[in-house]
């Protein structure tokens, strides 16, 4: 992989960026504006095709089976249906390669910390220079957090350069993680003060309270957790999945798009990965779509579909059933398509238009106040001393906005986990957070090996085959175990 920094904006809703392809790499940290574009240049990767415009939702989604495969899936997505992808894979490349150019960015901003922190305070006070290496800490955690359970093992870079390191065991890799996280929850601003899409101080606690939820850290995760304050869930389950309701107070992280922004070229190999040009949209609304123009690729799961609870109000907000009406006054073809029984609703343009098309506005809610309630329900049942009545209470939070009845406060230990494994499912179809939910709670081996799932191989991907014959520190005899 090149080295080479590709340096970009990240235009947001509501957020007046400076383009920074007008700078040249000499000029950068002269003046504020060139330190934000710099900035603003790490949040970009996540816009691209091997990230949120269009390949990992549906990589993660088929391997959690959320999503079903349609017939015209084209053929590089089948194998994380069934688990068969390897090393050449060019969904797994791109996904590798636009995380750690991602890195590279945020990178480029730690390394020139020095530069930054030399500005006048007159210029650019001594909290925004915190606040910008805060963003780049964050957004390079972010990336490693993306990385690290699809690939464990990982080279780490804190330099600019990416290319040639060997890998360092996952523990290593958390620990920086963790590290960029905590710095980044000291010194970004808070939701209520910073700009919309950028990175805030309630993120960086909900990530590091993820990141070492996932290392079964219980009682240091819940510690972050509790300090994501100020939210509360959308009244309406669905407008945490509207482009007209983006930001509610339910939401804690966003990826951005806005088409009216700029859509750049979808097909150009360069946009998979770099960040470079303006990307503004994803493809979701078109790949997931059901009505009669639509792609229609994938279909939600029967299962999934079959275990919500009756009365719960997220189902008709996640799914939509042939002969529904839509978007005001649009009917669903009648006749099952493809003799599919359902498709998604969930990030779906329907309440604003019949049929989709290339382009959704529609931002990714990577980091919902549920998800911290559900979170830190986990953590108060799994940890030592734990009070499992105090679980159940976030766990009733989420269910008293999906009019489902609320559960009992006398459940067990076990019968609260099973309570958070149907929460999380339901509460997230679509959402790409199965797989991994699966993955740590060590359930994938009984759930997914139906579907091909090979324990102790497809817990992983492999390594890019360009990486392992691209950088001599890593070749093919280290990568993981079954490729």
């Amino acid at each position: 992989m090149s080295g080479i920094l590709a340096i970009n904006s990240c235009d947001t809703k509501d957020l007046e960026l400076t383009n920074p392809n007008e700078l040249s790499p000499e000029t950068f940290f002269k003046t504020p504006a060139q330190v934000q574009s710099s900035v603003n240049a790490t949040y970009a990767n996540l816009q691209v095709l091997g990230l949120y415009a269009r390949h990992s939702f549906f990589a993660l989604d088929l391997m959690g089976h959320d999503a079903e495969a349609n017939s015209q899936l084209e053929g590089n997505k089948v194998p994380f249906t069934n688990f068969s992808f390897d090393g050449g894979s060019d969904i797994i490349q791109m996904y590798w390669e636009a995380c750690f150019l991602g890195i590279s960015k945020a990178n480029f901003v730690l390394q020139n910390e020095e530069k930054i922190q030399a500005l006048p305070n007159t210029e650019l006070s001594q909290e925004q220079k915190n606040k910008f290496l805060a963003e780049a800490h964050f957004m390079r955690a972010y990336y490693y957090f993306l990385l690290v359970p699809r690939f464990g093992d990982l080279p780490i870079y804190t330099k600019q350069t990416i290319i040639g390191a060997a890998r360092s065991p996952k523990e290593e890799v958390y620990k920086l993680i963790t590290d960029d996280f905590d710095f980044a929850s000291k010194n970004l601003l808070s939701k209520s003060v910073e700009q919309k899409g950028r990175a805030t101080k309630e993120a960086a606690f909900a990530y590091l309270g993820k990141a070492l939820l996932y290392q079964k850290k219980y009682d240091e995760a819940l510690t972050a957790f509790n300090n994501v304050t100020g939210f509360t869930l959308e009244n309406n389950f669905f407008n945490n999945f509207r482009d007209d309701t983006e930001h509610g107070p339910e939401s804690i992280f966003e990826v951005e798009f806005d088409e009216k922004l700029g859509t750049g070229n979808k097909w150009d190999g360069n946009s998979g990965i770099e960040g470079t040009g303006y990307a503004e949209t994803t493809l979701r609304g078109q790949e997931y779509g059901m009505a009669a123009k639509d792609w229609f690729n994938v279909y939600p799961n029967e299962d999934l579909v079959k275990a919500y609870e009756p009365g719960d109000k997220r189902y008709k907000a996640t799914f939509i059933f042939p002969g529904d009406v839509y978007g005001g006054g649009f009917v669903m073809p009648a006749a099952e398509r493809q003799g599919r029984k359902a498709g998604w609703y969930k990030y779906q343009n329907y309440y604003q238009r019949e049929f989709e098309v290339n382009d959704s506005s529609i931002n990714f809610k990577v980091m919902r106040y549920s998800d911290v309630l559900l979170m830190k329900a986990e953590c108060e049942n799994q940890r030592a001393g734990g009070v499992q009545s105090t679980a159940i209470g976030y766990i009733n939070e989420v269910r008293f906005r999906a009019n489902v009845p609320l559960l009992a406060t006398n459940l067990s230990k076990d019968d609260v986990f099973n309570a958070i494994v149907h929460e999380r499912q339901v509460e997230f179809a679509g959402e790409q957070l199965r797989f991994d939910d699966l993955i740590r709670w060590d359930k994938a081996g009984t759930e997914l090996v139906k579907y091909g799932f090979q324990v102790g191989k497809s817990e992983l991907w492999p390594i890019p085959n360009r990486e392992t014959t691209s950088n001599p520190n890593i070749k093919p005899s280290d990568n993981n175990p079954g490729y």
